[in-house]
């Protein structure tokens, strides 16, 4: 039996919940700290955390680290999310976090924070299956911004962070407020107004269903007055008209939610209503859970106590298709670059020493190492980074995705080495040996497939004698690949001391 802590250090609510897993995997909670801190209204309004801010979270999570003594915790994670992630003096404040209190907070991406909500949701196992197995739409809403997930026949096809979280928009309207005499028609528009690009850019193919939604506030409302977490948007409607008639005081009373987040549930609300309007969702489904339950359910798996109930992996892989798809890219020939460079990972594991994870990234880049070319024939490889770092996929850390990115932009560029690219990339020198070695690989691949005729029936390859002799089998000739050979092959000699030798063999027929 574990008992584990989960801190999260959100834009306007410092969170604590503890659990128990034990060895069959089962987490359950045991107890629920929750504390008001608006560190969100400091980030978005000047810029930085105040030092007044910062003591007061001290105090609080040298209160939290008393009461999981008394718990005898095993391990902690604490994370921090938009209000410190968006601040300037991020690292002041976390080193500040560790000498007074001794307890260290890593911050997650946005990208990060997203995938451990899902992880959460995805722990309820066969209902999440069955809501996303049709068209649905999974709303995480946040203090700093809100990210919409879409899935359909089960698989994850886009996901989109918007600046429409509940505290940032109260901040932006604050000014506002007093001089309109229907403030709820002003939080409508300023959300339609982020919503209808999404709609036309997203949503055109898609029949959503049902909305899947996780916040603090309205799961929380709609388990309580409905006795369930499922409800038809047609109820909620209804439902919620009672906002207006009733002061968020009395709501926050009625529902037993702190007074101090009176501000943020009105707001709530109306975001989802909107949603509801523009998918044309029929039901909502609210599982009433928070990061904390995902960064315990990652907790567990890292410690082999739980396994994965939801292919993660091939939900980074159809979102990553998907990509590629609206940038048109190639299919034909970069599925068949993807073969070759998953071949050619596997053959070359001796002496790159890399795992599944590097491979997955290795598949991604192949995936999306054309989409440049939408925007410009001539800078593609510039502007296929450009894409890849401005699109999210949830699953993928930010460090993974600039991996990605730098992958498919030296394939074609010139090869840039760390002390020059650190001045531009937050790449540790784990993380930039990493993208040289896939990046040596993949422009072998890349090489290999030069030509946008697909001639290559299959390739085969190993590594003897510090020599990598690859053995492509098709009928046509490869002139055109030879000749661009040497120059794709000269980094991956460099990288891994092995010399890339290219060897034609004709296709025997009856074979």
């Amino acid at each position: 039996m574990k008992c584990f802590a989960a801190i999260d250090v959100g834009s306007y609510e410092l969170t604590m919940k503890i659990f128990e897993i034990n060895s069959r995997g089962d987490i359950r909670q045991i107890d629920h700290i929750r504390h008001r801190i608006e560190l969100g209204t400091d980030t978005y309004n000047m810029g930085k955390i105040s030092h007044e801010r910062v003591d007061e979270l001290c105090n609080y999570l040298l209160e939290f680290k008393r009461i999981m003594n008394s718990y005898k915790v095993d391990d902690v994670k604490i994370y921090g999310t938009s209000a410190i992630r968006e601040t300037e003096n991020t690292l002041i404040i976390l080193e500040q976090i560790k000498l007074r209190t001794g307890l260290t907070v890593n911050v997650l991406s946005n990208s990060e924070q997203r995938f451990l909500h899902y992880k959460a949701v995805a722990s309820k196992g066969e209902k999440f299956e069955t809501s996303v197995s049709k068209g649905s739409a999974l709303i995480d809403i946040g203090g700093g911004s809100i990210q919409i997930s879409i899935f359909s026949e089960g698989k994850l096809i886009t996901t989109q962070n918007i600046r429409l979280g509940i505290l940032r928009m109260r901040e932006m309207l604050s000014d506002l407020q007093p001089k309109t005499k229907d403030y709820a028609k002003l939080v409508e528009e300023l959300i339609d107004n982020h919503l209808y690009p999404f709609k036309n850019l997203y949503l055109k193919n898609v029949d959503i269903q049902n909305i899947i939604v996780v916040d603090d506030y309205i799961s929380h409302i709609i388990q309580k007055a409905f006795s369930k977490d499922t409800v038809d948007a047609e109820e909620y409607k209804v439902f919620i008209k009672r906002f207006k008639e009733k002061s968020a005081i009395d709501l926050c009373k009625e529902y037993d939610l702190a007074q101090e987040s009176a501000s943020l549930i009105p707001t709530s609300a109306l975001l989802l209503r909107r949603i509801l309007k523009h998918t044309g969702a029929k039901r909502i489904w609210a599982p009433g859970v928070s990061l904390s339950d995902g960064i315990a359910y990652e907790y567990a798996e890292n410690e082999k106590l739980v396994k994965n109930r939801h292919n993660f992996e091939e939900d980074i892989i159809s979102c990553a298709i998907n990509t590629a798809k609206r940038y048109d890219a190639n299919d034909t020939r970069n599925q068949l670059v993807e073969s070759i460079a998953m071949t050619l990972f596997d053959s070359t594991k001796k002496i790159h020493g890399m795992g599944n994870r590097e491979k997955l990234i290795l598949r991604i880049a192949a995936i999306l190492n054309d989409c440049g070319k939408y925007m410009s024939l001539e800078e593609a490889a510039e502007c296929s980074y450009t894409i890849i770092m401005a699109t999210e996929l949830i699953g993928l850390s930010h460090a993974e995705r600039v991996v990605v990115a730098n992958v498919v932009r030296f394939n074609k560029t010139h090869f840039v080495y760390f002390d020059d690219i650190s001045k531009e990339e937050t790449l540790t020198k784990s993380q930039y040996l990493t993208m040289a070695k896939l990046t040596a690989i993949f422009r072998l691949a890349d090489g290999i497939c030069r030509s946008y005729k697909k001639k290559i029936e299959s390739i085969n390859a190993s590594v003897k004698d510090e020599m990598l002799n690859i053995n492509v089998i098709c009928d046509d000739d490869i002139v055109l690949e030879k000749g661009f050979y040497d120059r794709k092959a000269k980094l991956f000699e460099e990288v891994f001391s092995v010399k890339p030798v290219l060897k034609h063999k004709k296709k025997v027929m009856g074979i």
